[in-house]
């Protein structure tokens, strides 16, 4: 028989209409309350971690869920995490880098409407994300509408419909369809050491946008504030150096000691600096290749790397290396797929 702690944080699925709208109020014993008693072949405890929207989510929090599930690793075969969709997949993306080595489940599950509501989606995804957690795998993953989604991999696409989450860049793992588990992934189950906590952070990181327009002086601000930057640009990673040129700009920041990450604004396929001259006008030795990894697990990674070391060269390289399968074609974490 499985021992499950389910951990909850609040979010959607643990909501009642307040006075301003939704705000958690509802105890983990009444979620599990909904899961079937047909048929068990587990045993689940819980415990709250904290009790907010996930819009309040903190990267200092991130710490706090994973320093549970390391204090609580040996007691239990597998975790669930009860959490809102809003910044669910960074705290996904942010666990997968501070526990390194998990050979178990850890899931990340949630709702778009309350579990107490008559028409949810709430049930159907704890007793997946239960169901899931029964199983012989390693890692952090994302269970929602039935999908399995490797941690670092996931993005919240949609703020109402149920299939609110898609996995970018990388193949669903599995598809759980009532007690069955259709895998899409064969995944390594070899355990490659002791679990590893790794929570020091440095949160002073920045996501910039780039649009048509925007001002090269404001480079000059964020240099100042941040140790980091991730810049979401255009296509395959340009950058502009016509009329308002940013390029030197982009330069300055390293300089200056930031980090500098480019990735691109497009969702799929990731972005490549080698294809036009926007983007060959940028230092790829300096600057952080992202390839395919979505923004979800830059920022935290970005944060983790930054919490390690200040070195630009290190982090560098530790930010272009595939960490619990966030970036392709250094994927290691599948054997094959099916």
């Amino acid at each position: 028989m499985k021992k499950i702690l389910l951990l909850a944080t609040g979010g959607t699925i643990a909501s009642v209409e307040g006075e301003k709208g939704l705000t958690p109020g509802i105890t983990p014993n009444e979620i599990i309350s909904y899961l079937p008693e047909e048929n068990r072949n587990y045993q689940i405890d819980t415990e709250v971690v904290m009790n907010i929207d996930s819009t309040n989510m903190q990267p200092e929090y991130w710490g706090k869920i994973a320093e549970v599930i390391y204090k609580k690793y040996d007691q239990y075969d597998s975790f669930v995490i009860t959490h809102g969709t809003d910044t669910m997949a960074y705290t996904s993306a942010a666990l997968s880098y501070m526990l390194q080595n998990v050979d178990k489940p850890v899931i990340v599950t949630g709702s778009q409407l309350p579990i107490n509501y008559h028409k949810t989606d709430a049930r159907k995804n704890i007793v997946d994300a239960v169901r899931f957690a029964c199983e012989n795998v390693g890692g952090i993953f994302i269970v929602f509408d039935g999908r399995v989604i490797i941690g670092t991999r996931a993005i919240k696409m949609r703020t109402k419909s149920y299939d609110a989450f898609e996995s970018i860049n990388s193949p669903y793992i599995a598809y759980v369809e009532g007690e069955k588990v259709n895998y899409h992934v064969k995944l390594s189950n070899d355990k490659k050491g002791e679990l590893l906590l790794d929570t020091a952070l440095c949160p002073d990181v920045f996501l910039l946008k780039l649009y048509p327009g925007t001002k090269p002086e404001l480079f000059d601000t964020l240099k100042t504030l941040y140790k980091g930057i991730v810049i979401e640009t255009f296509g395959s990673g340009g950058i502009p150096f016509q009329g308002r040129d940013l390029s030197p700009k982009v330069q300055e920041l390293i300089d200056a000691d930031v980090a500098v990450v480019i990735t691109t604004q497009c969702l799929e396929e990731g972005a490549n600096l080698s294809v036009y001259e926007v983007g060959q006008k940028i230092d790829q030795s300096k600057v952080i290749l992202s390839r395919d990894m979505n923004t979800e697990a830059l920022l935290p990674k970005l944060m983790w790397t930054l919490g390690k070391t200040e070195d630009l060269a290190e982090v560098k390289k530790i930010m272009e290396t595939s960490i619990a399968g966030d970036r392709t074609p250094d994927d290691d974490l599948f054997d094959e797929v099916l």
